[in-house]
């Protein structure tokens, strides 16, 4: 039954074509070993070739024991088993960062090695629905714009997928006893020090006592609808991106330039044109990290008054400034 859904959800979002190569991430927990179990039962129907990358966070007592139940299942499956072992917690001192960030850096950094090592071409995370839920809420909290609603990305870049993203967390613990995986349980998942996990272990819980059983469903039907609108409103930014785009340069001092149409621009719909600025930056600088509404509406407000401070720099290594009815994007 789930392996039948996982099938749907690849195909119903093409997230897998004939003859790739995908590197998937396994910790050795139910949902990565459900992953891995199904692409493994499917690569045959797929016809595709699978590689498993592992990181050894070094920060519990059993992630030497879980590294070796990853190899060994591995070594049973005939599987390609690549993995690192790196102390996430100095690494997050050293960066100065939390060490949830430095393991999710860390982790995509080395499938993006593997990926490279071996030619694959999809890197398969083990996100479920429970996940996307949970980084919906977490979104909201934190004050996300309509864009946070969609949560979980089931394909990124077109090379990040997440094939169980429909399954939820009671399925694939289902799943994991019919399939006698006995997979390995982060005890931390336990711990509410994290946000998530409050979320996960707090929040959650209560939403469900107090107000609605069903709220695992009720956000992930949000976040497909935030995420069919967005795909709606994507296809009229790109149409009119086209429409604005006067020229594309690369600049003799090795930066990159996108120059629109400013009067074209200004007579948009306010939405559009926060939309455009984004994608315009991530033309130029391929990404919006770190580029936030206050900085978008700046950019906005530069070109309707076209005086005094002509240029801003709404991020390092970025110059957004308007000069005779044009904008230049710079990176």
């Amino acid at each position: 039954m789930l392996e039948d859904k996982v099938l749907a959800t690849i195909n119903k979002y093409n997230m897998i074509n004939k003859n790739d190569k995908v590197v998937i991430g396994v910790s050795g927990g139910p949902d990565s070993m459900t992953l891995l179990n199904v692409l493994n039962n499917l690569k045959e129907k797929l016809a595709i070739k699978i590689y498993v990358a592992h990181v050894n966070h070094m920060i519990r007592e059993e992630a030497d024991e879980e590294t070796e139940y990853v190899k060994e299942f591995c070594e049973k499956i005939g599987v390609d088993f690549f993995y690192k072992r790196i102390d996430v917690e100095s690494e997050a001192k050293k960066l100065k960062i939390g060490t949830e960030e430095a393991g999710r850096n860390i982790r995509y950094k080395f499938f993006d090695e593997i990926l490279n090592k071996v030619g694959a071409n999809k890197i398969a995370t083990a996100h479920n629905s429970n996940d996307n839920a949970e980084t919906v809420l977490m979104n909201i909290i934190r004050g996300t714009s309509v864009s946070g609603l969609k949560g979980i990305e089931k394909i990124r870049d077109g090379k990040y997928i997440r094939p169980i993203i429909e399954c939820n967390r009671d399925e694939v613990e289902e799943y994991c006893k019919e399939n006698n995986l006995n997979p390995r349980y982060d005890k931390t998942n336990l711990e509410n020090i994290y946000t998530r996990n409050k979320i996960r272990n707090l929040l959650i819980p209560f939403i469900k006592k107090e107000f609605n059983p069903n709220i695992i469903e009720g956000i992930n039907r949000l976040s497909n609808i935030a995420f069919e609108e967005e795909q709606f409103i994507n296809k009229i930014v790109e149409t009119e991106y086209k429409k604005l785009l006067i020229s594309v340069n690369n600049r003799e001092d090795n930066k990159k330039e996108i120059v629109l149409n400013m009067k074209e621009f200004n007579i948009l719909d306010y939405v559009i044109k926060s939309k455009l600025v984004l994608y315009a930056i991530s033309k130029v600088v391929g990404s919006t990290t770190g580029i936030e509404k206050v900085h978008v509406d700046d950019i906005i407000k530069l070109c309707k008054n076209n005086i005094g401070n002509k240029f801003l720099v709404p991020k390092k290594g970025i110059k957004v400034y308007v000069k005779k009815g044009k904008i230049f994007f710079i990176a």
